[in-house]
């Protein structure tokens, strides 16, 4: 990391677009020197996965060099969604939200505007800075990094957050809701439940400061 450099990595939003806003309003961002990284989990039960979408697509095109969207296992599930694969899947997972937003009643389908195609598709599995590794889920920490699959990625859990075993880099990562941000053995895990009713979160790194907003949502 550059001297004087800060991330700030962004938990699981869920299409709460009124809590992102009111996050990044707080947020010390020093915009265009500072990296922003957001950790998947964009779409799906909450009220506006679209504006959601929309927002970060905007702060992409403001600063393409330091705004980051990571895939989550949602974005995947929309993936498979749009394939005709694990519909029910999907929707079962708050999917239907997501559906509602983008379907065209004219052709009786779900359409993405191109951006948004385009936004999707250029969803990165990872990100590295410096010491830190940024992930939806986490990682297998029995793998190096180059064996880990896509879902090691975006689906782990347990075996990830729990193991004791010293990891080569800290990984922030999202996915599993705790009530409060998870500090582990370099394991840093910032989905506080916003759609739930709880918090979202984004931590400042390298001081490790925690900034939360409360979710008016709850699904």
């Amino acid at each position: 990391m550059s001297e004087g450099l800060k991330i700030f990595a962004v938990g699981d939003i869920h299409g709460c677009l009124e809590s992102l806003e009111a996050l990044l309003e707080i947020l010390p961002i020093n915009w265009g020197k500072d990296l922003l990284i957001f950790l998947g989990d964009y779409i799906d039960r909450g009220e506006n996965p679209r504006g959601v979408v929309e927002k970060i697509i905007t702060l992409k095109k403001k600063y393409p060099e330091h705004v980051i969207a990571l895939k989550g296992n949602h974005e995947l599930m929309f993936e498979w969604f749009l394939e005709g694969k694990n519909v029910e899947l999907f929707l079962y997972n708050g999917g239907d939200t997501t559906v509602s937003q983008y379907y065209n009643s004219e052709k009786r389908m779900v359409e993405l505007p191109l951006e948004h195609q385009i936004f999707f598709q250029e969803l990165r599995l990872f990100f590295e800075a410096g010491d830190y590794l940024f992930v939806h889920a986490g990682i297998n920490p029995y793998k190096s990094l180059k064996d880990q699959t896509e879902e090691d990625f975006l689906w782990i859990r347990g075996i990830f957050y729990e193991s004791k075993k010293v990891l080569p880099q800290t990984v922030v990562f999202g996915h599993t809701p705790f009530s409060t941000p998870f500090l582990g053995p370099k394991r840093i895990g910032i989905d506080t439940g916003c759609v739930y009713g709880g918090f979202l979160t984004a931590v400042m790194l390298p001081d490790i400061q925690f900034f939360q907003v409360k979710c008016k949502s709850r699904r």
